[in-house]
């Protein structure tokens, strides 16, 4: 993936800091631009306002894979930049002005720099809003997640040992359905897989459990360790339909777990329509990244 560079970023920093005089209104410009409002409620505003500025750029740098949309629409946005009477009008107006003239100045040059990486973007989110588009719409999608659902509610009658096998197959469909190019279980070196998807570029393993009591530590411990001898963007999802015992969630929370946790309650919400796959995913994978929060069920990821 293209990423911004160093120099624009720093100009991106610069510009913050100075087009706008009170914190109050670069917060507000802030929320306009962001989609992840959380964000600015995790920064420090009794900070100094470059202090401030700094953070959140590389918070959002950090994370370019979720968050470059919202550098290059801080990038674009302050480059626009032309009018300066709000800074003008205060004490010393006009240097604060000349100052912020020359640091979007800077900026401009950088965005022409990156507007490939601009465009690209822009066709990104084209495509992919197209394409959630067609999928909403197209009938064949949701006959394919109807089937899905009623197979599912089928699943429970199943004798126990040949529900696991059926709940694979079954999160194979809807990956197949999502366009997560699905691979079936395999084994390798003597371990088994219970399959395998790509999500926005990056290669997950799947474990589909479906037992009586909640999934384990060890259970955890098992899956972690066969994500750990893949390569290292490697990542899991975990689904266990009864959920998890609290003592392997906590084990593997807040320290950088390359696994996701997914239970009942989630795949229904998928299976009844009230949420995508790929934005559950999404969403999972976002708090995980910025909470350290491996286990969080659909209905909280909204709150």
């Amino acid at each position: 993936m293209k990423k911004i560079s160093p120099a624009a970023l720093n100009s991106l920093k610069n510009a913050l800091s100075v087009v706008y005089w009170y914190k109050k209104e670069l917060r507000s410009f802030l929320a306009n631009c962001l989609t992840d409002d959380a964000i600015l409620a995790r920064l420090d505003w009794q900070d100094y306002k470059r202090n401030i500025v700094d953070e959140l750029v590389d918070r959002l740098a950090k994370r370019q894979g979720d968050y470059l949309q919202d550098i290059l629409r801080l990038m674009s946005e302050v480059a626009r930049f032309d009018d300066f009477s709000h800074l003008e009008v205060l004490e010393d107006g006009k240097e604060k002005a000349t100052r912020a003239r020359t640091a979007v100045a800077a900026l401009q040059k950088q965005v022409t720099g990156h507007l490939e990486l601009v465009e690209e973007q822009r066709k990104i989110n084209e495509r992919r809003d197209q394409a959630r588009q067609t999928r909403l719409r197209n009938q064949a999608t949701q006959e394919q997640i109807e089937a899905l659902r009623a197979a599912y509610v089928q699943l429970v009658s199943m004798p126990k040992q040949k529900r696991g096998y059926a709940l694979e197959s079954l999160m194979n469909g809807l990956f197949d359905v999502f366009d997560l190019d699905p691979k079936r279980s395999f084994r390798i070196e003597g371990e088994q897989i219970d399959g395998a998807f790509s999500f926005e570029g990056t290669d997950y393993l799947l474990e589909a459990r479906w037992r009586q009591e909640p999934t384990s530590r060890e259970a955890l411990d098992g899956f972690h360790a066969k994500i750990e001898r893949k390569l290292e963007n490697t990542l899991g999802l975990f689904l266990s339909v009864n959920g998890f015992v609290d003592q392997g969630v906590r084990a593997y929370s807040n320290r950088g777990s390359r696994m996701i946790l997914m239970d009942g309650t989630d795949l229904m919400a998928v299976l009844e329509d009230r949420v995508t796959l790929d934005r559950l995913l999404f969403l999972k994978r976002r708090r995980a990244a910025q909470k350290g929060e491996i286990y969080v069920p659909y209905a909280r990821l909204l709150r």
